[in-house]
């Protein structure tokens, strides 16, 4: 079966095929379109140029993919989309197009949810753990624990009260005068740096479930900031070091706290602050520590794309599901992943 997907939620056009051969599957072709540099100047996304590059890329794109996969609409099975939750523009320009290839190809089109997709996007380089696993989805918008009972079936552990922790990353970047994403700026200066040298807060730590907060955390980034010299690197790389260290520490503790509480074997990390290496690194090491084995998809399927789409598609169909009727469902930027 092979199941093209298209991905724009935000501010990354994705498009991929996915194909299933038996009980082997891989990714034939993905592509992805960045618009960090557009909307970098404004220090985050703008809606409507999201929704406006979404528009002017897809069809180009397609194109590409189909070009690059040596295949023709014969050869593709069906279709799959993000539905949301996203950007209302950006999600309908994808909806949009979709619907549009469904009715034209006369293809199944099967609607996705973007955290189901990375959720799952462990499997598109591996084979998905066992079931049930909790899950540690943390992104620039999101930031939950989850316990993966099946396919489709989640319960929620934990989420952030705030701040995600990819908006703790972008604001403490923008007081250290970094560009936006500042999660990446933030790991670089990181990397010079002495963690410990300024002692910020570990939000929530201690206290009892797994919920997190990080707006604390981002207030105590901005007291810092102010009492270093903004012209020293090495001040600003201690704390940025030190900012780092906190988040990674935070997430890394609770995530350990679920796995326990739910007694699992398995943990899978993911979303787009999941390619930061710190996070990676202190997470499977934690894992290790109590017997648990951690599962992190590589860094270019950690960041939105289409490839986690397909996948998550094609577990729904392998399920047996059928794609709802076109006219059954609609875009839902504040679609819920549990009901």
């Amino acid at each position: 079966m092979r199941i093209l997907a298209i991905e724009t939620s935000c501010d990354e056009t994705g498009v991929a095929i996915y194909q299933q051969d038996n009980h082997q599957g891989h990714v034939l072709s993905n592509h992805l379109s960045s618009q960090i540099a557009i909307h970098a100047r404004f220090g985050g996304v703008v809606p409507e140029i999201a929704s406006r590059e979404h528009d002017k890329t897809l069809p180009p794109m397609l194109a590409e993919v189909m070009r690059s996969a040596a295949l023709s609409w014969s050869d593709i099975d069906a279709l799959a989309v993000t539905s949301g939750p996203g950007l209302m523009g950006a999600l309908l320009v994808g909806t949009s197009f979709a619907r549009a290839m469904a009715m034209v190809h006369q293809l199944p089109l099967m609607p996705i949810h973007h955290l189901e997709g990375h959720i799952l996007a462990a499997g598109l380089s591996d084979k998905l753990p066992p079931m049930p696993f909790v899950a540690l989805l943390v992104s620039g918008g999101h930031t939950l624990l989850v316990l993966v009972k099946k396919i489709g079936n989640y319960q929620l552990l934990g989420q952030t009260l705030d701040d995600a922790a990819g908006e703790c990353f972008d604001k403490s970047a923008r007081l250290l005068g970094l560009p936006y994403p500042g999660g990446p700026e933030i790991a670089l200066l990181a990397k010079e740096g002495v963690c410990g040298k300024y002692r910020l807060p570990r939000p929530m730590l201690h206290r009892d479930g797994c919920d997190f907060s990080f707006s604390g955390l981002k207030t105590a980034v901005l007291h810092a900031s102010k009492k270093i010299n903004m012209h020293d690197h090495q001040q600003r790389c201690d704390l940025a070091a030190e900012i780092q260290s906190a988040i990674c520490d935070v997430l890394i503790k609770k995530t350990m706290r679920a796995c326990t509480e739910q007694g699992v074997a398995h943990v899978v990390l993911a979303g787009g602050v999941a390619a930061n290496t710190c996070l990676r690194d202190g997470l499977a090491k934690a894992a290790a520590f109590i017997g648990i084995q951690s599962h992190v998809p590589p860094a270019h399927y950690c960041t939105d794309n289409a490839a986690m789409i397909a996948y998550a598609a094609h577990c729904r169909f392998s399920l047996g599901e059928s794609a709802p009727a076109i006219d059954t469902w609609d875009a839902n930027p504040r679609q819920r992943l549990i009901e």
